[in-house]
């Protein structure tokens, strides 16, 4: 089994403000570089072969938390959510109605105007996650939420119907083990970063 470390970038004025963002390159806003200062990868990450999703936001927070050449993965970018993004959830299904009920109601194949499905995120990872087993390299990915909710519905069976199988702490590593086809199952959720010691300074 294959260790993959998952860890969402850390926050944008569009993630404070509720805002989908996608595929929109959105900069990391000053309390989001903030906390990263605070906060360091755990040692259960060193060694790992880091990677990062080619936004801004990501390469960022690889940055911040030590790994500046982390390399530029373009499979594991945010889903696409197309006409939608820069919108806000509630404001979506206040205009659709029964429409982005419906939509909603479609799981795995629910799907933004001119966007992609979680589905089909999962058909762009399967690749990859196949190449983490191959190499049988323990892999540390700087990712977004979509990405991660798509690795827990694959490692748990859950169809993004109904709650989620756990409540996923944004600011922490979700990990999951990969078998030799590159097939995930949750291996720890919600493990927490490091703090910096004040007198450290941070980053």
């Amino acid at each position: 089994m294959i260790l993959l470390a998952t860890l969402r970038h850390a926050q944008t004025e569009w993630s404070r403000d509720k805002r989908i963002q996608g595929r929109t390159d959105v900069p990391l806003s000053p309390a989001g570089r903030a906390a990263l200062r605070a906060r360091a990868l755990p040692a259960l990450c060193d060694g790992m072969h880091a990677v990062t999703s080619t936004l801004a936001r990501c390469v960022e927070t690889a940055t911040l938390l030590g790994h500046p050449q982390a390399a530029r993965e373009p499979r594991i970018v945010e889903m696409h959510w197309g006409a939608w993004e820069g919108q806000r959830i509630a404001d979506l299904r206040a205009a659709l109605g029964a429409a982005m009920q419906a939509n909603e109601a479609r799981g795995m194949d629910f799907t933004p105007e001119g966007g992609e499905s979680p589905r089909q995120v999962l058909a762009r990872l399967r690749p990859w996650l196949a190449e983490i087993a191959a190499r049988a390299q323990p892999t540390l990915a700087f990712t977004h939420r979509g990405v991660i909710r798509v690795l827990l519905a694959e490692a748990t069976g859950w169809d993004m119907l109904g709650r989620p199988p756990a409540k996923l702490d944004w600011d922490a590593l979700q990990l999951f083990r990969l078998d030799a086809q590159g097939q995930p199952s949750v291996h720890a959720l919600n493990v927490a970063l490091d703090a910096v010691p004040e007198s450290a300074g941070g980053r």
